[in-house]
């Protein structure tokens, strides 16, 4: 096989072997992957920082009060990492500055656990897949040198199957896993930033706990009978 013959998907996964089937596979799990990570962070992260903004806002203008676990309790709010962060936090009975940063950190490495659940895949797949090319790329040559020395004569004709499945190998290794790559640090740091945004919700959450729990009662007005049958 030549390479003017590499013109249809047929014709290249043939020319590619069982390696570049492999690769095809992989890089179908690898999209998937990414597009679903896309709209996960799109939804939760989105969303959080919305919250995040108007969290912030009342604790400015009102301090805690019921609008901040009200706008946590909303739904389709709930169950984000910064609805989870604010209600646990000001639910809890902990009023120490240092339980209290460890609360938060507990949560918060948490939510970002579970943002992170399946990047590892897709750091997998980056550092994975160049080999399994490099290694359809050695099976490649390999032939090309069998046919060569089992081959009459000594053209190019002799070696070009063998050599045409060593480039498509690589090459498929190499187009999985550069996007595979790029998506991981890209969602990585989209994952590191709002941690540290939820981080500083945390220390602002904290704060206004403390500030309120020093707070003196006030006592209830006592009133004596002839002012309440007024």
């Amino acid at each position: 096989m030549d390479f003017s013959q590499i013109g249809s998907v047929q014709e290249l996964l043939k020319a590619g072997g069982i390696v570049l089937i492999l690769l095809l596979c992989l890089s179908i799990y690898s999209l998937s992957l990414m597009i679903e990570r896309f709209f996960k962070y799109r939804k939760t992260i989105n969303k959080s920082r919305k919250l995040m903004s108007f969290l912030r806002h009342s604790l400015a203008t009102e301090g805690l009060g019921p609008k901040i676990f009200d706008a946590c309790r909303v739904k389709g709010y709930a169950t984000t990492p910064a609805a989870k962060l604010t209600l646990n936090l000001l639910k809890s009975d902990k009023t120490n500055l240092a339980e209290l940063n460890d609360l938060a950190d507990t949560i918060i490495d948490w939510e970002a656990a579970q943002l992170s659940r399946k990047l590892s895949a897709l750091a997998t797949l980056a550092s994975t897949t160049p080999f399994i090319g490099l290694f359809g790329t050695v099976l490649g040559v390999m032939r090309a040198f069998a046919d060569l020395s089992a081959a009459s004569g000594t053209g190019a004709s002799a070696v070009a199957k063998g050599i045409s499945e060593a480039l498509i190998n690589t090459a498929a290794g190499l187009f999985v896993a550069v996007p595979a790559l790029i998506a991981y640090n890209y969602f990585l740091s989209k994952v590191n930033f709002f941690t540290k945004d939820m981080e500083y919700l945390a220390q602002e959450l904290i704060s206004a706990k403390i500030e309120n729990a020093k707070k003196p009662v006030q006592p209830a007005v006592q009133k004596n009978f002839f002012e309440v049958i007024k």
